[in-house]
């Protein structure tokens, strides 16, 4: 099965024409001020319309006010919103109540035991996303370019659909997929040269070893 595809963090018009001709499902804005790859929402609509209704537009937020999420929903009008904070399982149903849009949970990952805390948000969350826990001292709940051990994930139930991110890149995205059987992967620092900064040569060569490694395994 073909996996989704996210590359998330996107912040120029060239970066988002790549990932859409090479075969992304979804593009990913960040709105943290914290992070490199942060966009006000106006700009991000900019750069989404072009391109709506050929790909998921995903807001990617961290613990957000109503306020910050008006501003988001309005302005980007997202296919899908990924909540990257401490947001329990009734702020997810209420944000779901208010917009009408789904939701992706994102978690941060380093053991087996870690995976076990989606129990209350079955049912709720409209998917998951996986994540590695950041470093010491990182202020960012992702796209700090490190990976957690993928062979956790089998003792997730195979009905839990979830898109897998952290740490991944052209060398390593052939073995998450073969190993995990994600059915979407999303990447952010691993095609940048530089925090915040993509690169259309990275985006081509890890879309390339996408292809690469499902004609292995076809």
């Amino acid at each position: 099965m073909k996996p989704d595809i996210k590359i998330c963090g996107l912040k120029t018009s060239e970066a988002v024409d790549r990932a859409l001709a090479r075969g992304a499902t979804h593009i990913g804005f960040i709105f943290f001020p914290k992070s490199p790859r942060h966009v006000d929402p106006e700009i991000a609509a900019e750069l989404a319309e072009p391109v709506r209704g050929r790909v998921k537009i995903v807001a990617v937020t961290v613990d957000a006010s109503d306020e910050e999420l008006d501003d988001i929903v309005h302005l980007l009008k997202p296919d899908v919103l990924q909540m990257h904070g401490h947001e329990t399982p009734e702020r997810i149903l209420q944000v779901k109540a208010l917009y009408g849009i789904p939701v992706m949970k994102a978690f941060s990952v380093r053991e087996a035991s870690d995976l076990e805390r989606i129990d209350p948000y079955v049912g709720v969350a409209d998917r998951f996303l996986f994540d590695a826990k950041a470093p010491a001292g990182s202020e960012l709940p992702g796209g700090n370019g490190v990976s957690f051990d993928w062979n956790i994930m089998a003792s997730l139930d195979a009905s839990v659909d979830y898109m897998l991110s952290g740490g991944l890149n052209k060398d390593n995205v052939g073995f998450a997929l073969a190993s995990t059987r994600a059915r979407g992967i999303d990447v952010s620092s691993g095609v940048e040269s530089a925090p915040g900064i993509k690169d259309i040569v990275m985006i081509d060569a890890f879309f390339d070893a996408i292809a690469e490694a499902r004609s292995v395994g076809a």
